[in-house]
């Protein structure tokens, strides 16, 4: 864990990096590109050499989900499961730790990381979650602490001297805390330890869902996001489908609340995400889908946003998954959502997404 004495030793470099936050939030015609899970496009996800690569590659941030071992530290895996990106299956020592919780609901069998110490999940290495992508690096790398991510961008910070910012996800909120794991607090001391406790810390914490984000607003300046899910569209009419558990957040079934998604993005539900949030992030199919095959595009959703003082970010871009109206042009789909007004995007390719945006500011006409 970083010491309360290393402030002294980061102070410097962390009021560049605020400063420098403050002069790129001031500059809204140019996107935030975040490296989704560090570069899993190339990459197992969450790794030190993930998260490196999506730095070299220009990413403004880096994106680590927090989630909880069973002694209550904090690391980073995109889920509270480890058979899909972890060799943990392969490991007879845990054989008996597979069984079955309920996961936002939904009756999941799984290793989970609360049955598991620090120290055991040390013992775990990395895997490609994608069966697409390159395997070569399968077993190589740890599973990180939040803690290890947090200082490898404060690292890099001071040695490019360029900004380089964290987006943590509190991945499924009332799920930990019902264990008793509640991460939020212990989010916010690790980051306030680190030096990253102001709004113009280079610091987004994220969550789908939305009274854990109401009770970190009470508590911090540090900006905040809200994850808007989705399910599917309809192919003949772009319209969003909506399934549980995708169709609202998990803590307004827990509390009994009426509604889903779509009522989040109207303009009252935009307007309520803005007395507690500073970025809405939707699934980009909420903002751009295709109906028989042509775009349809929901400009009015980021014209909502914007006019109640939010900014608008969507997820995640995928090089190796785009809709066949792209016809293999990964550049062509960043080029849409900028043009739509988009304030930042996740990519799982990070030098697709700073070449698009690049490309895009010197080239196209920004309309934001």
């Amino acid at each position: 864990m970083m010491h309360l004495n290393r402030r002294r030793v980061i102070g410097a470099g962390l009021a560049t990096m605020a400063a420098a936050t403050v002069a790129y939030a001031a500059t809204p015609k140019r996107p935030l590109i975040v490296g989704h899970r560090g570069a899993p496009g190339y990459l197992p996800e969450h790794t030190i050499p993930g998260y490196e690569l999506a730095i070299k590659m220009g990413a403004d941030f880096i994106e680590p989900d927090v989630v909880s071992t069973s002694d209550g530290h904090l690391i980073v895996r995109h889920e509270p499961l480890l058979s899909v990106t972890t060799d943990v299956a392969d490991r007879p020592e845990f054989a008996g730790r597979k069984r079955t919780r309920k996961l936002d609901g939904i009756d999941t069998t799984d290793f989970f990381t609360c049955d598991f110490t620090l120290a055991e999940i040390k013992r775990l290495r990395a895997r490609q979650a994608f069966a697409s992508r390159d395997h070569s690096h399968d077993g190589l790398y740890q599973v990180q602490t939040l803690q290890e991510v947090i200082d490898l961008a404060q690292t890099k910070s001071r040695e490019t001297g360029l900004v380089i910012g964290l987006y943590p996800e509190i991945k499924h909120p009332t799920f930990h805390q019902q264990l008793g794991l509640a991460i939020e607090d212990k989010l916010l001391d690790t980051l306030n330890r680190a030096g990253l406790d102001e709004a113009s810390s280079p610091v987004i914490i994220q969550s789908f869902e939305t009274a854990n984000l109401k009770y970190l607003r009470r508590k911090t300046t540090i900006r905040l996001m809200q994850l808007i899910d989705g399910s599917d569209t309809d192919p003949d009419t772009g319209a969003m489908i909506l399934k549980a558990p995708s169709d609202k957040p998990y803590d307004w079934v827990v509390a009994g609340r009426a509604g889903d998604n779509r009522e989040q993005l109207s303009a009252a539900g935009l307007k309520e995400i803005a007395t507690y949030a500073d970025i809405v992030a939707p699934w980009k199919r909420h903002l751009l889908s295709f109906a028989k095959g042509q775009p349809v595009r929901r400009k009015d959703i980021i014209d909502n946003a914007h006019a109640c003082g939010l900014q608008v970010h969507t997820w995640t871009m995928r090089s190796d998954q785009l809709d066949p109206y792209y016809n293999g042009d990964a550049q062509k789909e960043y080029f849409d959502l900028f043009d739509l007004g988009v304030d930042g995007l996740f990519t799982d390719f990070a030098d697709a997404g700073v070449k698009a945006r690049d490309t895009w500011m010197r080239d196209g006409t920004p309309s934001v």
